[in-house]
């Protein structure tokens, strides 16, 4: 059978299969690429179908146009509250792309913002572009930060970097990621592309058994460090979150403020 023609059709990401080689995009690159519920949900499914093929070894994350991700779709900062489904598949995403059978590479440029980092912080393998620039903006929004991305950046980066950058909000250059182990490398940005196609070969490279069971091990080894499943509360937490008054009194200052910058 050709394996092209199975591949799923989605209505805000797109993805690719050649062999060994997949390739998964955020693609609403109007809107730099904004993480909606909907996104979350064709992101996961998109996981669950890369499991489905044996040949696959390598699959690289990027995200269409001027930007890897915007972020959480900020739409849903300003209506009315959001049910528990909602705010459970942003873990849900994460987890499937983390646990992932095939070797997962984030090809970052632009902006990294807030869920977009955390899908970033999922995948095995990060190389950025030397203009890509990061942010995780939720304590700014009133909210904490969830999806399971604690645990991640506790494991990557320690734990004072985590409590610094999520508690300040301030935004981070490619540079600053990559002294901190959050990004593998930083190449500039015209030749990101062709970094990322070279690794991707190196890896596709390997004997499948061996590179995916390195993976499946250096997982294992992780969970017991700092489990994501403690997270498993992180639903209640953003819901608290969504109905604190103060929190949403800052949320809508942060988005102010956009608005007058025009972004």
């Amino acid at each position: 059978m050709d394996a092209t023609a199975s591949v799923p059709q989605f209505d805000t990401i797109r993805v690719g299969l050649d062999g060994e080689r997949g390739a998964l995009q955020l693609h609403r690159p109007d809107q730099l690429n904004p993480l909606s519920t909907h996104t979350l949900y064709e992101l996961e499914e998109a996981a669950r179908w890369f499991d489905r093929q044996d040949d696959l070894k390598v699959v690289v994350v990027s995200g269409a146009g001027r930007a890897m991700s915007s972020g959480a779709d900020l739409g849903g900062f300003s209506g009315g509250p959001v049910d528990r489904a909602a705010r459970e598949q942003g873990g849900r995403m994460t987890r499937a792309i983390e646990e992932m059978r095939a070797v997962t590479i984030a090809s970052i440029h632009g902006w990294c913002v807030g869920g977009g980092f955390v899908l970033a912080s999922a995948c095995d393998l990060r190389l950025a572009a030397a203009s890509a620039r990061f942010s995780i903006p939720e304590v700014d929004l009133g909210i904490p930060l969830t999806w399971g991305a604690i645990p991640r950046m506790v494991r990557d980066i320690g734990p004072a970097m985590t409590k610094e950058l999520v508690m300040t909000c301030r935004p981070f250059d490619a540079a600053e990621a990559k002294s901190i182990g959050f990004v593998n490398r930083v190449v500039p940005d015209e030749q990101l592309a062709a970094e990322v196609d070279a690794m991707a070969t190196i890896l596709v490279g390997k004997a499948k058994y061996a590179l995916l069971a390195t993976k499946a091990h250096v997982n294992a080894v992780s969970e017991t460090m700092v489990g994501t499943s403690r997270s498993w509360a992180d639903p209640d937490a953003l819901a608290a979150g969504f109905n604190d008054a103060e929190g949403r009194a800052k949320a809508r200052e942060y988005l102010e403020r956009r608005r007058s910058r025009g972004s």
